[in-house]
C-alpha cells in the first residue's frame, strides 16, 4: 500500500488489489475500541463490505460465544459476513465490543437509522456504517471518515481517510500498521 498525505486532515492509500482492501480492514480492526463508529463511504461495488468483512473476522470472538461456535482460536475461524444491504443491520459479537455493521442505502430519513439501534450501538459496540451520508445531523462528531473509490487498474482501489476527534491522533498509528 502506497501512502500519501495530499493536505490537510485527509490520508490517501493506494490499494492495488482486494488483498490490501483486506489488509487495511485488519489493520483498523486492530485499534477499534467501544463506541468508535467506521463511516465508510464509496460507490456500490467500491469494496466497503470487502473492507468491513475482513475487519470483523479479525477481531476475536468472546470465549464461551453461542452453542456451536469454534470460539476465537478454531483453524477457519472466519465467519460468514454478508452485505447488509437488505437487513439494514448486521451484529458480529466480538471483542473489544459487538460490532454492528450497517449499511443505511435504502433509508429515506435520518431518523430511521434511530429505528435500527443506532443509539445503542454508539453507546455499547463498534459501528461500521455504509452510506453514512444517510445518517445526515445524526451523525457523531467522533469517528473514521474512511472512503473506498475506483483507480485505474479494475482491480485497485484508493482509500481516503480521515480521522475526526479522538481518530486524528489515533490515525497515524493505522497508517503505520498498514505497512508492518
Amino acid at each position: 500500500m502506497a501512502l500519501a498525505r495530499p493536505s490537510g486532515d485527509d490520508w490517501d492509500l493506494a490499494l492495488p488489489d482486494e488483498a490490501a482492501t483486506k489488509r487495511l480492514g485488519r489493520a483498523l480492526a486492530g485499534l477499534l475500541r467501544r463506541g468508535d463508529l467506521v463511516a465508510l463511504g464509496g460507490a456500490l461495488g467500491s469494496g466497503k463490505t470487502s473492507l468491513a468483512r475482513a475487519l470483523i473476522n479479525a477481531l476475536p470472538r468472546p470465549a464461551g460465544g453461542p452453542e456451536g461456535a469454534e470460539g476465537p482460536d478454531a483453524p477457519d475461524a472466519d465467519e460468514e459476513v454478508p452485505s447488509p444491504t437488505f437487513t439494514l443491520v448486521q451484529i458480529y459479537e466480538r471483542r473489544p465490543a459487538p460490532v454492528w455493521h450497517f449499511d443505511l442505502f435504502r433509508l429515506e430519513a435520518p431518523e430511521e437509522a434511530l429505528e435500527l439501534g443506532l443509539e445503542e450501538a454508539l453507546a455499547e459496540a463498534i459501528s461500521l456504517v455504509e452510506w453514512p451520508e444517510r445518517l445526515g445531523p445524526l451523525l457523531p462528531a467522533e469517528r473514521l471518515d474512511l472512503r473506498l473509490d475506483f483507480a485505474d487498474d479494475p482491480q485497485a482501489r484508493r482509500a481516503r481517510l480521515r480521522g475526526h476527534g479522538g481518530w486524528r491522533e489515533r490515525l497515524p498509528a493505522l497508517l503505520a500498521a498498514c505497512h508492518d
